[in-house]
């Protein structure tokens, strides 16, 4: 890439999420960085500047742009300007495509926050190509959704024999509330049914796969299990796509490779009331004004208090098998959806902008463009990758 003004470009640092993940950057960027913010509203923007300033007085000469998210020059301009494009602003399948597609033509790296199926897929269809002419890697999902199981699947199977058939288990617990734009996404994922299928249809008729090796997901419905005392419930979120797309990409993970992806319940009455909670929500979302309501409960833009974060938590644990082996690994973290999602995005841009990755391009996922990089970086960022039972090694 030929040398660009800027390394980093953080577009909708006013956010909530967005303004931790800008505080994360300017602690731990490398010294020389040359960052950017970028956003609609100057005013809101020197605002996060002078927070930022408050960390690092030298900050106070960061550079700002302007930018609409609806106008496609502006878009393409700032992702000339820029080597690595990171962005907050969500939904995705409403505000996202613009940048994909800029940076898809410019050449320019880039990560989101999306959890949204729908909006991977038909990213996919429409810019992949394009991404892989110009050598652009667009990573998304580089958050809570989805960097712990798509990473932790990845270190678990390094544990295990290579060369034969493989099955992994992610097994996620939290006490933490989600975000408001990872509600609204739901609400709007759920609402749009049949268009999310037909997308996730069309990407797998379009989507090579991996020749001579089998790659699946295979949940079971709600049981119990023996082996780690709890009910598992299947999780509908994009996690799993993504991991079975790093197993697609990635021999490491044999020839024969299964995915099963579940939230982790202690009790059955909270199972059964968890359920019951997700349908009904799912029901209400099919209908315009009740998804208004529903979406105004939990704002876009709010996060809970740094004391709350501070209480949160996150644990996935796994179990793989594989070449008569089996090995219990776990990923945790603190706060998922706000602290660890800015800490998580913010070192996966760094990762992409400084550490000497594979050869990749086009979509790809964060095991497949960045793998024990990212994994090295969030180790000594905090998240612990642990082996926690026999088969492997720390």
């Amino acid at each position: 890439m030929p040398d660009r003004e800027f390394d980093l470009v953080l577009f909708g640092a006013t956010g909530f999420t967005g303004g931790l993940t800008a505080e994360y950057l300017a602690r731990h960027a490398p010294a020389g960085t040359r960052g950017a913010l970028a956003g609609r509203s100057r005013a809101k923007l020197e605002q996060v500047r002078d927070r930022l300033a408050a960390i690092d007085p030298r900050l106070q000469r960061l550079s700002l742009v302007e930018a609409d998210v609806t106008d496609a020059a502006a878009m393409a301009d700032l992702a000339r300007r820029t080597r690595v494009l990171i962005t907050t602003v969500g939904p995705y399948l409403e505000h996202g495509e613009p940048l994909v597609r800029a940076c898809a033509e410019a050449g320019t790296d880039y990560v989101d926050l999306t959890g949204e199926p729908e909006f991977v897929d038909t990213m996919y269809l429409r810019y992949h190509a394009a991404a892989v002419a110009s050598g652009a890697r667009i990573v998304h999902a580089c958050g809570f959704d989805s960097v712990p199981h798509d990473l932790g699947v990845m270190f678990t199977v390094q544990q295990l024999r290579e060369g034969v058939p493989l099955s992994v288990r992610g097994m996620v617990r939290s006490n933490a509330m989600p975000s408001g734009g990872t509600f609204a996404s739901f609400l709007d994922q759920v609402s749009r049914g049949r268009q999310m299928r037909h997308a996730g249809a069309d990407r797998r008729a379009a989507e090579p796969r991996p020749a001579g090796r089998k790659v699946r997901t295979a949940a079971r419905r709600p049981h119990f299990d023996k082996e780690i005392g709890y009910w598992l419930v299947p999780l509908p979120t994009i996690d799993p796509f993504v991991v079975k797309r790093s197993a697609a990409a990635l021999d490491r993970y044999g020839p024969d490779f299964t995915y099963a992806h579940y939230a982790a319940v202690k009790r059955l009455p909270t199972v059964v009331g968890g359920i019951a909670t997700v349908g009904a929500v799912a029901a209400a979302a099919q209908v315009p004004p009740l998804r208004r309501v529903l979406k105004r409960r939990l704002p876009q833009g709010e996060g809970p208090s740094e004391e709350r974060r501070e209480r949160s938590y996150f644990s996935v644990r796994f179990v793989g098998e594989g070449g008569g082996r089996t090995v219990h690994t776990e990923v945790r973290g603190g706060d998922p959806g706000y602290t660890e999602t800015a800490k998580m995005l913010a070192e996966s841009a760094l990762c992409l902008a400084y550490d000497d990755n594979p050869a990749t391009a086009g979509m790809v996922t964060t095991a497949q463009a960045m793998g024990p990089h990212l994994l090295d970086r969030l180790v000594r960022a905090g998240l612990r990758f642990e082996v926690t039972g026999p088969g492997g090694s720390t």
